[in-house]
């Protein structure tokens, strides 16, 4: 087990507590709840924080998934942030420039970014602030700067070239005197505040109360200046991407017009006494769930969190599960996901029954209800690298070491793509979100709006008839998955991570250590892992098989027991997987609520906060 040091203390109040990736959109999150403000204020203004703060991971034109407690309505909700793609995004047109699988990088990719739109529909009807008060810490940190953290002068690194002959836009946001910034500069990006800030002055004179005005906003943001600068500049544009060559973008006003987020109900699976909920199969979300139903068969309860049989049977449950999320997962208003039948007890028994004592190699896609899974050609991958320039990076954020990098190397290597907000006030209200997209070296920036644009449109196939098929107005499959869990039907915790495929990965370690008795910091500071055995998310969507990633801090005694057990075991940097936030809220003795935080100390920027 776990020894009782930890990096960091597990935080504890009555009157709210934030947890998230970034010390500053914790503060901010924190100083709205200080000054009256509700979790979905809180979330709100802490998400535009982060949009600013960690613009290699996030930015105003990505996406974010969102699963709420609403204590005035006694109940838990998901809203979807994830755009879907353009009218004119087809497989044949993808087939027509000779490729195999949508661009990583670029304007191609371009779904319509639905993060700011997701912040807006949640403050709109959950929230209390008016939209110009929970803007103005994004707006100032953009206007007046902040503090740069290395992993930032890493991303531009990487992609300085590009920027400088290529992307000039983004040149001109991102470098100073053609240079990538050094670390802990204070940075500014003026072109971002004078967005939002026009956005605000637009809004407050169109609108008459404060729900009129973030209506405002969103028409704005949609069918106002925002959504012509991107149909204007994805239009004429012409950009270099992967494919070597440039290519103009596919999105377009209309498809912004035409799109807002929305409301559904989480999926949820029972482990003991607690109800765990994930947003539906428009994201990879029920590849968590359908693992803790697998894991229920597998007699985890007074396992060591350390020992090589919890870490087997919890890698052979995940390589399970995301075999069923390549064949059966994706956009419900376009295909018929069997998820009833994924995460169902008889299912989750008969998955179970394939695990033994030893790793197997094999890809094992399931068939609930009996149906034979529609797979993508997995050599795709092999076929797209063969024909692409990489030099300027692939799909996921490309980092570059900064000289010296003996002196920070060690606690710069954690693997993120992402950022995560999590919030809870005095009132019960409960927040987890997972922004995402935009990232700084994903694509170019839009001149006139001072950001670049999501590109998860890579996270989807060309193939016919799979369930990840590319297709006008459809969502791709998401890899960002918050996560909220009941215990003893009451509304508990709130909790998530960066990582792509590894975020359903890494959260459910967390889960069970922190069921099995550690507490939120020592659950996210135990050593942890990740499997590689199914298609990537990310372009070039490439397969490996049977790999297991541990921290270096994980018993010698398991690695060994893992190599024995047939896993193909690499041993990472001691503090390198899961960038893990959360927050609980159970009932105090004495009567109110009594609150708790734990941040992950990996990459020395999450924080958690409260009183």
């Amino acid at each position: 087990m776990s020894s009782a040091f930890t990096a960091r203390p597990e935080i504890r109040g009555t009157f709210g507590v934030v947890s998230s990736t970034h010390w500053l959109a914790s503060q901010v999150a924190m100083g709205v709840l200080e000054r009256g403000g509700n979790a979905f204020d809180a979330a709100a203004a802490g998400g535009f924080a982060l949009q600013i703060v960690e613009p290699h991971l996030n930015g105003p034109g990505g996406e974010v998934p969102i699963l709420f407690w609403s204590e005035d309505e006694q109940r838990m909700r998901a809203l979807c942030g994830q755009g879907p793609a353009p009218a004119l995004a087809t497989p044949a047109y993808f087939r027509s420039l000779g490729l195999d699988l949508v661009p990583g990088i670029g304007l191609l990719p371009a779904t319509v970014p639905g993060a700011f739109s997701a912040w807006l529909t949640l403050l709109r009807d959950y929230g209390t602030w008016e939209l110009a008060d929970v803007l103005a810490p994004a707006i100032a940190y953009a206007r007046d700067g902040f503090p740069l953290v290395p992993r930032i002068s890493q991303a531009i690194l990487a992609v300085q070239a590009l920027f400088r002959d290529e992307w000039t836009s983004s040149a001109e946001v991102w470098l100073r005197n053609g240079r990538a910034p050094a670390p802990d500069a204070l940075f500014r990006t003026p072109g971002i505040a004078a967005t939002y800030t026009r956005i605000v002055e637009q809004a407050q004179a169109a609108g008459r109360d404060r729900r009129g005005r973030i209506e405002a906003a969103l028409h704005i943001w949609h069918e106002g200046f925002v959504a012509d600068e991107i149909d204007a500049y994805y239009t004429h544009a012409a950009v270099r991407d992967t494919t070597g060559q440039r290519n103009h973008g596919l999105l377009r006003k209309s498809d912004l017009a035409q799109w807002r987020p929305g409301y559904d109900e989480p999926a949820t699976v029972q482990y003991g006494r607690y109800t765990v909920a994930k947003c539906g199969p428009w994201s990879q979300g029920p590849a968590h769930l359908q693992q803790l139903a697998i894991l229920r068969h597998l007699g985890m309860d007074g396992l060591d969190p350390e020992s090589p049989q919890f870490v087997h049977r919890i890698a052979e449950a995940a390589k399970l599960a995301f075999a069923d999320r390549t064949a059966w997962y994706g956009d419900p208003a376009f295909v018929e996901v069997p998820l009833q039948a994924l995460l169902s007890e008889p299912y989750a028994r008969t998955r179970a029954a394939l695990i033994n004592d030893t790793a197997c190699p094999d890809w094992r896609p399931g068939q609930p209800e009996g149906r034979p899974p529609c797979l993508p050609d997995l050599d795709a991958a092999r076929r797209t690298l063969a024909a692409s320039d990489t030099r300027f990076g692939v799909g996921e954020p490309t980092f570059a070491a900064l000289p010296p990098v003996a002196e920070w190397a060690e606690r710069e290597l954690f693997v993120g793509d992402t950022c995560q907000i999590d919030v809870i006030d005095r009132h019960g209200n409960m927040v987890a979100a997972t922004p995402s997209g935009g990232w700084l070296s994903s694509s170019p920036v839009v001149p006139a709006l001072g950001f670049p644009l999501t590109t998860r449109l890579q996270m989807t196939w060309l193939d016919d008839g799979v369930p990840g098929q590319l297709q006008p107005g459809k969502r791709p499959l998401t890899t960002l998955s918050p996560g909220l869990a009941l215990r003893d039907g009451k509304p508990y915790m709130v909790y998530g991570t960066p990582g792509g495929d590894q975020q359903d990965q890494w959260t459910v370690q967390f889960f069970l250590r922190h069921a099995a008795g550690l507490n939120l910091q020592e659950a996210i500071e135990a050593p942890s892992w990740h499997v590689d055995h199914f298609p990537g998310s990310f372009w070039p969507r490439a397969f490996k098989r049977n790999r297991v990633t541990v921290e270096s801090r994980m018993p010698a005694a398991t690695i060994e027991a893992l190599r024995q057990a047939g896993h193909e075991v690499v041993i990472g940097p001691a503090w390198s997987e899961g960038r893990i936030s959360a927050c609980t809220r159970e009932a105090a003795p004495e009567g109110g609520l009594l609150l708790r935080a734990g941040a992950n100390p990996r990459g020395m920027q999450g924080y958690a906060v409260g009183r």
